[in-house]
């Protein structure tokens, strides 16, 4: 396995990690030392290769260009850490997370079977023209799209042409509810199985129960990248602190100070990081920044959310949410106190959205998880 540092982007696929260590595989984990806790967590031998990514300060370029040339150099940079583990004693399959380009410039350059993992949304018939064709025409994209060929052809890459390398995989497995994927009737089957959320076992993170007298349970969180919105937060206090038989849970993320929250009602709860799916398991209603992984988990649930996207594909998740029936959306310049509470309580509320929720619950556990992702990758295998 290959990945990325991003908290986000490894959790996902850690359980099937697991799971291939628990049937006798011998399997690596190239990433940065960052994430040794998480990989050793899995059974997995750390191949420590450091990343220039700037996932520590989450200072991630809004041009989509830089964004995508942030990646490109952090494969450029990984691609020689990974010849001096992988030249020598070469993988009989690498996986490697959307992110990863090294991993599969280094399996065509070894002839060698490579699956992708991706933790959210994948391509579709069509789908460069229906996302890409304005991206394609951004100042600089062209230089960077030569650049990138230019570097695929060198490393030795079968696939020298960066739309087909970075969208296109031969073949995926998408660790994502196959509700949440847009057109789904277009996306190629033969290549990519959707396995639903693998969140496996999350004893060690610890529980969470519901306090004696509460009698509704709410949820807030931005996830690990988008915590500094002391605003925001101020915003969640004021709409939901003292409201008649609810408890809040309130995670603010490691950049926000709690004073920064002024005088809060005993009925909110300030985390700076929460057991986040031990709580869902218990809560009404969830305000988040719509993350695959967030919407992913509300789903798998059957909890009712409150969408406030932050970022690159939130937007587009937080959609799709309200598109299913289980959310309501709002933009954080324009959110309000009256406004979450209000949609809050109608979520709350709402025996339609109730049975919504429970619908795509089943539907989301139904998909397979571990047990056949495990199927998809020794199929590779053998």
């Amino acid at each position: 396995m290959v990945g990325i540092p991003a908290v986000s982007h490894v959790l996902p696929s850690l359980e099937v990690i697991r799971a291939l260590v628990g049937r006798g595989h011998r399997v690596t984990y190239a990433n940065d030392p960052a994430v040794a806790g998480l990989v050793a967590s899995t059974g997995a031998e750390l191949v420590p290769c450091a990343s220039s990514l700037p996932v520590a300060d989450h200072d991630w370029p809004v041009d989509p260009v830089e964004a995508v040339g942030v990646f490109l150099d952090d494969a450029m940079r990984m691609l020689p850490q990974l010849r001096s583990f992988y030249e020598e004693d070469p993988a009989d399959v690498y996986l490697y997370d959307i992110g990863a380009y090294a991993a599969r410039a280094l399996a065509e350059s070894q002839g060698r079977p490579v699956v992708q993992l991706s933790p959210t949304i994948v391509a579709w018939e069509g789908s460069d023209d229906d996302l890409g064709a304005e991206v394609w025409a951004l100042p600089g994209m062209a230089e960077l799209r030569a650049k990138f060929s230019a570097w695929l052809a060198e490393c030795g890459a079968s696939t020298t042409d960066m739309a087909v390398f970075s969208r296109h995989p031969a073949r995926t497995v998408a660790l994502v509810p196959s509700v949440m994927q847009p057109c789904l009737d277009r996306v190629d089957t033969g290549s990519v199985t959707f396995v639903g959320l693998c969140p496996g076992d999350r004893g060690d993170q610890g529980g969470w129960e519901r306090p004696a007298g509460a009698e509704r349970v709410l949820l807030v969180s931005l996830g690990t990248a988008y915590t500094r919105r002391p605003e925001f937060y101020r915003r969640c206090v004021a709409a939901f602190g003292g409201l008649s038989g609810w408890h809040v849970v309130l995670q603010i993320g490691v950049h926000t100070d709690p004073a920064e929250l002024g005088e809060v009602p005993s009925n909110v709860e300030v985390r700076s990081w929460v057991p986040q799916l031990a709580i869902l398991e218990e809560a009404d209603v969830f305000v988040t920044h719509a993350g695959m992984g967030g919407s992913s988990e509300g789903l798998l649930t059957g909890t009712p959310m409150v969408a406030v996207p932050q970022a690159v594909d939130q937007f587009m998740n937080a959609e799709r949410l309200v598109e299913l029936g289980v959310a309501r959306r709002f933009d954080t310049a324009e959110v309000t106190a009256d406004g979450l509470r209000s949609a809050v309580l109608e979520l709350a509320g709402d025996p339609v959205v109730a049975c919504r929720a429970a619908e795509l619950r089943a539907q989301v556990r139904a998909e397979g998880g571990v047990g056949r992702a495990v199927e998809v990758i020794e199929s590779v295998l053998s």
